[in-house]
């Protein structure tokens, strides 16, 4: 509850002058205080501010005069679940785009206007996906601002996020992936088919051990994977999300491949890396693509292609051997189904004429009882 009392002084030499003294203890129960000239402006506050208290909408103004620059630092030790690599992502999402554009201005002088004009600029001089990840760095900074009673207001809140438009997908054929698994370092061979038929992303290839291929079987197991910070130690973890953690099953001709590379390149030991450099390194991702990627690329007539692109081709060629959806999307470690069609919807063939003749042969089969009663209940269905 705010208490108002009334302030007297009287300079040397002047006349007595009255102010009115607003008293409260905020949410923390830290005593506060602020001085009007006029009775009527304390009891506005008073009013509103004991509102605000009783309501848990209170913010303290003072703990929104920070900069932008020194609440960065404190914003991201919140986001403590990151994985190394997302991380050193978004720390220079907010070096490169944020603390030039924001770095200098109070948390509460942003404005609604600068927050849509920066991120049209990105758009115009960068890319919307660019923009887009900017956008949504800035806007989790500000939500966690108003969460810890920092501010009372979101200036990015209606911003509109830019749509990030998909870059074309790239796929080889069966062909283009023998040439490729043929041009590169022989070491190497058996990751271009585990990547073009298994689906594993670059740090999952980078960490996968002996100890998760089955060959029996003809299974891998996905569980850990290699996180390559630019300028950092190299270190492993599980892989992206917990739908990431999945067992992939593997055609033949992969596993005679697996099986050749782990007796003529892998120590025998279960924990050894499957894939290294020639004197049994960990194959960073930078160092990988500059010294064996790109040339066996250029060699093959894929030149421009990224590893990544080997995991789009093991969906493409699933795809196209009939496997469905759900299956894809497990062996894919996709987050969703949703998006395994969503991404890859188009590859599915629509074949309509088809479904239409498995459903006459259903109707043609049915007993002239059963036709009668659907026909009887389609009244039910209007």
């Amino acid at each position: 509850m705010a208490t108002i009392e009334r302030v007297t002084r009287k300079p040397k030499g002047g006349r007595e002058q009255a102010s009115y003294r607003v008293r409260y203890r905020d949410p923390e129960h830290h005593q506060k205080s602020r001085t009007f000239k006029r009775k009527d402006e304390a009891t506005r506050f008073a009013t509103a501010v004991g509102h605000t208290i009783a309501t848990g909408a209170y913010v303290d103004p003072r703990k929104g005069k920070i900069t932008v620059a020194e609440y960065a630092p404190i914003w991201l030790r919140t986001k403590g679940k990151l994985r190394a690599s997302s991380r050193a992502r978004l720390e220079g999402v907010v070096t490169t785009h944020i603390i030039p554009a924001f770095g200098h201005r109070r948390l509460d002088q942003v404005s609604h206007e600068e927050v849509s004009e920066w991120v049209s600029d990105l758009q115009t001089r960068r890319s919307e996906a660019t923009a887009r990840k900017a956008l949504i760095a800035l806007r989790q900074l500000y939500r966690e601002a108003i969460s810890a009673r920092r501010i009372p207001f979101d200036p990015t809140e209606k911003v509109e996020l830019p749509v990030e438009h998909a870059e074309q997908q790239r796929f080889l054929t069966v062909a283009e992936v023998s040439t490729l698994a043929d041009a590169i370092e022989p070491r190497f061979r058996a990751l271009v088919f585990l990547a073009a038929y298994g689906g594993l992303r670059y740090g999952e290839l980078a960490g996968l051990r002996r100890k998760r291929i089955d060959l029996l079987r003809g299974r891998v197991e996905v569980a850990e994977a290699m996180i390559d910070v630019h300028g950092s130690a190299i270190s492993y973890g599980p892989p992206k999300s917990e739908r990431s953690l999945r067992t992939v099953p593997l055609p033949r001709r992969v596993v005679q491949e697996l099986e050749h590379h782990l007796a003529e390149y892998v120590a025998p030991d279960a924990d050894s890396l499957v894939f290294t450099g020639p004197k049994g390194a960990p194959i960073r991702r930078t160092g990988f693509r500059r010294l064996w990627w790109a040339p066996a690329t250029r060699a093959a007539g894929l030149e421009g292609l990224k590893v990544h692109e080997l995991r789009h081709t093991f969906v493409a060629l699933s795809v196209a051997a009939g496997c469905d959806a759900r299956k894809v999307s497990i062996w894919a470690g996709h987050s969703t189904v949703a998006f395994t069609l969503d991404r890859y919807g188009g590859l599915y063939r629509d074949d309509e004429a088809a479904d239409m003749s498995r459903l006459d042969a259903l109707l043609d089969t049915a007993r002239p009882l059963e036709i009668a009663q659907v026909t009887s209940m389609k009244g039910q269905f209007r």
